[in-house]
């Protein structure tokens, strides 16, 4: 083994392009040294390939391994580098074969084939070995110098230049060697005595013999010769030849002769009898093959005998004598092994699976779906073999040197035919020819090239209306005739609008194909509605097809029917005819509207109820006539009940309830009619509304009129305010003043049952509202305050005089009934000092003013009121 150098890769590539027909087929070569490492990169296919102009993907796996002749040892990966696998050891690998080589075959997507092989280099790391430690010999005295002695020779595993290359003696004073060459190749010595020997001087020798291989440096391997000098035997066996070569046919039965050798031996006795051996250096695999008779020197077969296996044999015979101090004779017998025609063809696939092979239907024409290697153990015209494909079949055969491939050759259709079973048959050119078949099978494997196919193209289904949301309304199908997930159909509404909405909000569709109702449906409002179904398949990418569907709402009796004329009211009418109509005189006409249609849109009349034996219908129009003739007796009013009753299973009804007038007034014409309620209720409310506009315009000018007495009012009641103030003031000169303001006065009555006073409110919202006054009023009205009230206490002239020096106390106070202030300001009595006087008939008449504008009031909010319900109404 040598050290670093070893372990690197020496890496040779030799690329050959050839042609054969029409089709390129590279050939890769790469050489690597054994022992390489596990791991280790051979080269780089996928570059190498394109530099020759091969056609590769553009993404991996850039190149597909069909056959490899020792998976095991080397391997392509996906992106096309071919790397070892494990340590490779040459001499165990390919033993002694001058070839060691590994074959790889592939192929790109384009259908071009490249053929890689990786020769394993040998390298010198084994020693050449004898097969003993001593070798023995012994030679007569007598030996004349050129007399040979055959030596058993060393082995080396090595191949080639590192095998045994010479061999060598030491020292070299008596004896020699010469080196020959085996018909394998391999290299053995002779000794040769150089020089006469002498037992009496010298009888034991020992030299040492050297077997050294081509390296660079070589190896060397040893043995001792250890040589007996024996006393002189007068004359030695000897053959007719020293090299026999004979041929045998393989196959030959046990016991078949090979050659008799024979070696004459001039000596009489048992000095001149002769024994036959094979040299002690023969192989075990050569004693396997052949025997030879000790006694007659006769070598016949005893073993299988196959040229395909060993195509020559070398036995090496010594004859010798049974007289003391023997000489033995040597000769080479060559055996050539010759072929027979014994070898069929054999036929190998080139695939990962050499039973069954797969195929796309979308595999254009001179795709490759197989190698196909043929080979005959055979030599000559016995190992020559044809190929060919049997059937009529959509492929075919295309042979190169080394290999041939099976192309796709028509048009292949999975839906059709899946499956073919191809028969390869292999012939050489023997006499007599022998055969070899090889079965494979073909998947053709799907693609998606098949859309969904409707088993019909329209669907129609029959629904009641009415129908349950969610309710299946039938279910649609379709077929693909292609496999797994490319066959694989799902269904969905193609997107669409139904009368303005979302078709989804009418209808629903499974997986499965099964379509459901999203509503209910009504067959007045859709009598029928048409939608696609899409069908479409999971391939990559997916197809699809599409169906109309049409749902016809059938009708069902689910609408009763309406009354039209007369005009009902609470499901009544009233009509009028002349008290001397005529028999047969038209009362009205009954109509109905039924929005179903056919049968159950179908309504006859009919009279249930009342007065029917004066009147009559017709069944079909709904004419109410009368049968009799009304006299000056007849009652007023005549009563029937209508009904409109359609044709529906179950039938539906409605029934209107009829009042007949007869009417003296009348003419014996026909009615015009019946009354008009609502134009008499419209009258009315705008008589109403005309009487109360009118009403306001007086009111208007009346309020208008009086406003000027009210403003003297203010007036003389300002004066009054003034006048308090001022002789208030004087009398608290030392405290801060305060304004007094209308606002401020308040007139109350002494006691309830004085009739000659009154209550007067005054607040800081009475200047803007009148609805404050009150006549008997004895409370603060809403937003004032008491502290911002002025009480005024005004009497009579009488009771004035009668009691002219009152005593004061605060009505807050004072406990039980006292007798109140004459005039309270803003919270505070005024001074019993001082005097003051106010008019008793200017404050009855300001009072009796008052009591005016507060009926006025009164009225206003009357008619306020009037108009707020007449607008309600």
């Amino acid at each position: 083994m040598q050290t670093k150098e070893m372990e690197l890769i020496q890496l040779t590539a030799v690329f050959l392009l050839f042609w054969v027909g029409t089709e390129a087929v590279i050939n890769l070569k790469y050489g690597i040294n054994e022992e390489m490492r596990a791991g280790s990169v051979i080269g780089n296919v996928t570059n190498d390939a394109l530099k020759q102009g091969f056609q590769i993907a553009p993404q991996p796996p850039y190149l597909r391994v069909i056959s490899n002749s020792h998976p095991g040892y080397v391997e392509l990966s996906p992106a096309g580098i071919l790397t070892a696998q494990q340590k490779i050891d040459r001499d165990v690998f390919c033993r002694q074969n001058p070839k060691c080589i590994i074959s790889l075959e592939v192929m790109s997507n384009s259908m071009e084939i490249c053929v890689i092989k990786v020769e394993i280099e040998d390298l010198n790391d084994n020693a050449p070995r004898f097969p003993t430690s001593h070798i023995d010999i012994e030679i007569s005295e007598n030996a004349s110098p050129g007399t040979r002695f055959p030596l058993e020779g060393a082995s080396d595993p090595d191949s080639g230049i590192f095998g045994v290359q010479s061999y060598s003696i030491t020292p070299n004073e008596l004896f020699g060697l010469e080196i020959k060459t085996r018909g394998d190749g391999s290299k053995i010595a002779e000794l040769v005595v150089q020089k006469s020997l002498d037992r009496e001087t010298q009888s034991h020798y020992t030299y040492e013999i050297s077997a050294e291989d081509g390296g660079d440096p070589p190896k060397i391997g040893a043995v001792q010769l250890n040589i007996k000098v024996i006393d002189s035997n007068d004359n030695n066996p000897v053959f007719d030849e020293p090299v026999y070569t004979v041929n045998v046919m393989e196959n030959s039965p046990r016991n078949s002769l090979v050659i008799d050798l024979n070696a004459t031996d001039p000596d009489e006795g048992t000095n001149g009898e002769v024994l036959y051996s094979f040299n002690s250096y023969v192989t075990e695999k050569t004693r396997d093959a052949f025997k030879i008779d000790p006694r007659t020197g006769v070598i016949t077969v005893i073993g299988d005998l196959d040229y395909e296996t060993t195509q020559i044999y070398e036995i090496d015979v010594q004859a010798k004598d049974l007289g003391p101090n023997s000489i033995p004779a040597h000769c080479k017998v060559t055996v050539n092994v010759m072929d027979t025609n014994d070898n069929p063809p054999v036929i190998s696939l080139l695939s990962l699976n050499t039973e069954m092979v797969e195929v796309s239907e979308n595999a254009q024409r001179g795709y490759v779906i197989a190698l196909v290697r043929v080979s005959d153990k055979d030599s000559g015209a016995n190992g020559k073999v044809q190929c060919r494909l049997q059937g009529n079949v959509p492929f075919r055969l295309q042979e190169y040197e080394s290999f041939s491939t099976i192309l796709v050759d028509g048009r292949l259709d999975r839906e059709q035919k899946d499956t073919y079973n191809l028969t390869i048959q292999a012939e050489d050119s023997g006499i007599p020819p022998l055969r070899a078949t090889k079965s494979l099978v073909v998947k053709v494997t799907d693609e998606n090239d098949n859309p969904p196919h409707f088993l019909k193209p329209h669907y129609q289904e029959m629904v009641m209306e009415n129908n349950l949301p969610g309710s299946c309304l039938l279910t649609v199908s379709a077929e693909d005739p292609d496999l797994g997930m490319n066959g694989t159909v799902s269904y969905s509404i193609v997107p669409g609008e139904i009368k303005h909405m979302d078709v989804n909000t009418y209808v629903s569709i499974n997986p499965s194909g099964r379509i459901y109702s999203m509503r209910s449906f009504d067959h007045e409002y859709t009598r029928t509605f048409d939608f696609k179904v899409l069908a479409r398949d999971n391939g990559n990418p997916s197809l699809s097809s599409n169906a109309t569907v049409r749902i016809v709402v059938l009708d069902v009796n689910d609408n009763t029917p309406v009354m039209t004329n007369p005009p009902l009211v609470n499901g009544t009418a009233e009509v009028s005819i002349p008290r001397n109509a005529a028999k047969g005189y038209m009362v009205t006409q009954i109509k109905a509207d039924d929005y179903d249609e056919g049968e159950n849109g179908r309504l006859t009349y009919t009279i249930s109820e009342g007065d029917r034996t004066f009147f009559e219908i017709d069944q079909v129009n709904g004419e109410i006539r009368s049968t009799k003739m009304f006299g000056e007796n007849a009652k007023s009013t005549y009563e029937i009940t209508v009904v409109a009753r359609d044709h529906g299973k179950p039938s539906l009804s409605s029934s209107a309830y009829i009042v007949v007038y007869l009417s003296p007034d009348l003419s014996a014409q026909e009615s015009i009619g019946p009354v008009n309620l609502s134009l008499i209720f419209i009258i009315a409310l705008g008589s109403i509304a005309a009487i109360l506009f009118i009403t306001m315009i007086f009111v208007a000018v009346k309020c208008k009129r009086d406003n000027k007495e009210i403003r003297t009012y203010n007036c003389s009641f300002f004066y009054l305010r003034r006048v308090a103030e001022y002789s208030y003031g004087n009398q608290k000169k030392s405290s801060k003043k305060k304004k007094l303001s209308k606002n401020d006065i308040r007139l109350v009555p002494r006691d309830v049952e004085e009739t000659d006073k009154m209550n007067v409110v005054s607040c800081s919202s009475l200047t803007s509202s009148l609805n404050y006054f009150d006549y008997h009023q004895q409370t603060l009205p809403l937003g004032c305050r008491r502290s911002e009230s002025t009480f005024l206490n005004v009497e009579n002239q009488n009771s004035r005089n009668a009691a002219p020096n009152h005593g004061y106390q605060h009505p807050f106070t004072g406990q039980g009934h006292q007798q109140q202030p004459d005039l309270i300001i803003n919270g505070m009595p005024l001074p019993e000092t001082e005097n003051y006087s106010i008019d008793s008939s200017y404050v009855n008449s300001r009072a009796h003013l008052i009591k005016r504008y507060v009926l006025i009031r009164n009225c206003y909010q009357h008619l306020i009121t009037i108009v707020i319900c007449n607008r309600f109404i």
